[in-house]
């Protein structure tokens, strides 16, 4: 899998599904949505929104999505992130390193529930990135 670069967005009020489901209307291709209750979240309120959501149509846009977990802050125009991901785990570290150099990170690069490495950040510019590594497929 090569190394995409591509948008993921913020919903608020549990829309996160509406939204990605209107998306794939518009641009078609296929959507792949996973909730916090498939990977184990306690809080029953969690179960059914969106964890991640990925939409890549035949053109091979990536459009990414999730609902905001209940003590994240959701402020419409900052609601953007731009995310790596990919399974070259030399490639993407080397980014996470120069993009997180001189700037703030929000969740350390490391293995997640889900099997990925996955970090957060915020540059030097205030600009919010997130990198996931593939992790090996069972």
């Amino acid at each position: 899998m090569p190394v995409r670069l591509n948008p993921y967005i913020a919903f608020a009020d549990g829309k996160a599904r509406a939204a990605m489901e209107f998306y794939h209307s518009v641009f078609g291709g296929k959507l792949d949505i996973s909730t916090f209750g498939e990977f184990g979240a306690p809080d029953p309120a969690l179960a059914d929104k969106v964890m991640h959501g990925m939409l890549v149509n035949d053109d091979d846009f990536a459009l990414m999505g999730a609902d905001s977990p209940p003590g994240m802050e959701h402020v419409p125009g900052n609601n953007i992130a731009v995310s790596l991901s990919g399974d070259d785990a030399d490639k993407l570290r080397g980014y996470w390193e120069k993009l997180s150099a001189g700037g703030t990170v929000t969740l350390p690069l490391e293995k997640q529930m889900w099997g990925d490495e996955f970090g957060t950040c915020k540059d030097k510019f205030g600009i919010e990135w997130m990198v996931n590594i593939a992790g090996a497929q069972a």
